[in-house]
């Protein structure tokens, strides 16, 4: 049981590693990018196979609006994750070479929006777990100085800056189809943007699980939030 949980941390922080590596695309190279979103999603599979008892569960017991939220974003990350590898290979260059096939337009649209959509999503995801969560202390309550907490929420404020630089809104909206990257931009600088956004949103995650998990419907019993 230890091993699988290791398994399931390394699954996970590769996932989290990956992903602001996949939104740098032109950065970081056509190839790389392919190579890199194979790799997210085998991780992905992997992910959800080591918590398949999430999947059996759907059908099982009440829905508190806690359990309502995450398994909403649990199946629209799902969507997703199944949907963005499919226009990735029609519009691969490299490794399956079926970029000459009609449709890319609504491909490279496609996949442009979801990769956004999955970006937001997976990092909301992330603070959802802490959120529905919280770590246990032994039964005892303690206080000092939350340097933790005080760091997400810099990192945050520094997202929302990169949110507005990055015009990250234009493409989860469809306004603009198309991104540019400024060949001489620095990776670095691109990369801790994006890694900003995820705490920004994965903050945001933390506290809707939290101010949720308070809530319940009429002659609901209280019962631990079922995540995956």
């Amino acid at each position: 049981m230890k091993s699988r949980k290791v398994i399931k941390v390394m699954v996970d922080t590769g996932m989290m590693v990956l992903l602001p590596l996949l939104m740098a695309y032109s950065l970081i190279g056509e190839t790389a990018h392919e190579w890199l979103g194979i790799a997210m999603f085998l991780l992905f599979v992997l992910h959800h196979a080591l918590n398949i008892a999430w999947l059996k569960s759907l059908f099982r017991g009440q829905y508190t609006p806690l359990r309502a939220y995450l398994t909403a974003i649990n199946i629209l990350l799902l969507l997703i994750m199944v949907l963005q590898p499919v226009s990735g290979i029609l519009l691969s260059k490299h490794i399956f070479h079926l970029s000459g096939l009609g449709g890319m337009s609504v491909a490279r649209t496609t996949h442009l929006l979801l990769s956004h959509w999955g970006f937001v999503l997976l990092s909301l995801h992330i603070g959802n777990h802490a959120g529905a969560h919280p770590a246990k202390r032994n039964g005892k309550a303690k206080h000092g100085f939350p340097f933790l907490t005080i760091l997400a929420l810099a990192v945050s404020l520094y997202g929302v800056y990169a949110f507005v630089r990055r015009d990250l809104g234009s493409h989860l909206f469809l306004h603009s189809q198309f991104v540019f990257f400024d060949p001489d931009a620095s990776r670095l600088h691109f990369l801790a943007d994006y890694a900003a956004m995820m705490c920004l949103f994965a903050c945001i995650g933390a506290a809707l699980s939290r101010g949720l998990r308070t809530l319940r419907l009429p002659n609901q019993e209280r019962r631990p939030a079922d995540t995956n």
